[in-house]
């Protein structure tokens, strides 16, 4: 039988998300929107591509229909909306939230069984929104930040060292914003440390630039954000479920103790497989790298602690 990937939000990053799946051939994807007619026609180009690109995975979009939904093994969640001029960050926070309120009930409605993966942003409090929306157990609730982030660390050590990026490896752990984590120790280049390829200064000038990896595209676009390294984050978690990988991935999970933080998404290893996330990965840290994590952990509770008040009005 085959897999089925929804797609909720056919913007940027969820029309790219599903043309990446469709092209692997992972799944068949189903687009939904609020927009009409959006989601039918980017689904249609898509298909129209098909045979350019040599699959056979079936696309189709639906505008506002979650029926379409039912069966899907995973439903990865791009839905909100980008922070206005003149909008305040209760207001952004306010808004995602109602949206992802709404799209998880009705995914949990249509797709009882599916495992979530959440791209909408503020990211770590939209996984929060999720988990309590759809009822689902913690395991099949994701946040993809950690992927992103680790990607594009990745990639600015490859620039920086003229290397391969199939050579490199990095983690980033913690909530996705200003106060992630990288973490240079175990980042390392056909298995060296990058702490024996770099100098510290090189090292600090990359760690910061993948803290503000986001900042920097949205400045050089002048009207919009990143979407091609975004969807591909997603779906390369879509894929370690699909194919039961078990493939261990930075993401946002949501953990009970581990790392001495309770009940709160934050971003760390985690073993990605068939069930979704089924181990949570434990890895020792220095006083400082932990410390940068609790901080990070922080600022995520008070995005939830935000959430609590706007709810209460």
């Amino acid at each position: 039988m085959r897999k089925k990937v929804a797609v909720i939000g056919a913007g940027n990053v969820g029309a790219t998300a599903a043309m990446r799946v469709a092209e692997k051939q992972l799944a068949d994807v189903v687009l939904v929107d609020v927009l009409e007619g959006v989601p039918a026609g980017k689904a249609l180009d898509l298909m129209e591509a098909a045979p350019i690109e040599k699959h056979d995975s079936r696309l189709t979009g639906v505008t506002g229909d979650y029926a379409e939904v039912e069966g899907s093994d995973i439903v990865i969640i791009t839905a909100g909306i980008a922070r206005k001029p003149g909008m305040s960050r209760d207001d952004l926070l306010a808004t995602n939230m109602g949206i992802m309120e709404s799209v998880a009930r009705e995914v949990a409605a249509a797709a009882p069984e599916s495992i979530l993966i959440i791209v909408s942003n503020p990211l770590d409090a939209m996984c929060h929104v999720a988990l309590e929306a759809s009822g689902f157990p913690w395991n099949r609730v994701m946040g993809m930040a950690g992927v992103l982030d680790s990607a594009r660390f990745r990639a600015f050590i490859a620039m920086e060292l003229g290397v391969s990026v199939e050579n490199t490896h990095a983690f980033v752990l913690g909530g996705h914003g200003d106060t992630m984590v990288p973490l240079p120790r175990y980042s390392t280049v056909a298995g060296i440390p990058i702490t024996e390829l770099l100098s510290e200064e090189r090292i600090e000038a990359l760690v910061q630039r993948t803290r503000t990896g986001g900042a920097e595209i949205v400045g050089l676009l002048k009207t919009g954000s990143a979407y091609y390294a975004p969807a591909s984050a997603a779906v390369e978690m879509a894929e370690a479920i699909l194919m039961d990988k078990k493939k261990i991935l930075p993401c946002a999970a949501h953990l009970q103790g581990e790392y001495g933080i309770d009940g709160l998404f934050i971003g760390v290893p985690v073993k990605l497989g068939e069930k979704g996330v089924e181990e949570i990965v434990e890895i020792r840290l220095t006083t400082e790298e932990d410390e940068a994590l609790q901080l990070s952990a922080a600022a995520v509770k008070g995005l939830v602690d935000d959430m609590k008040r706007l709810k209460k009005g």
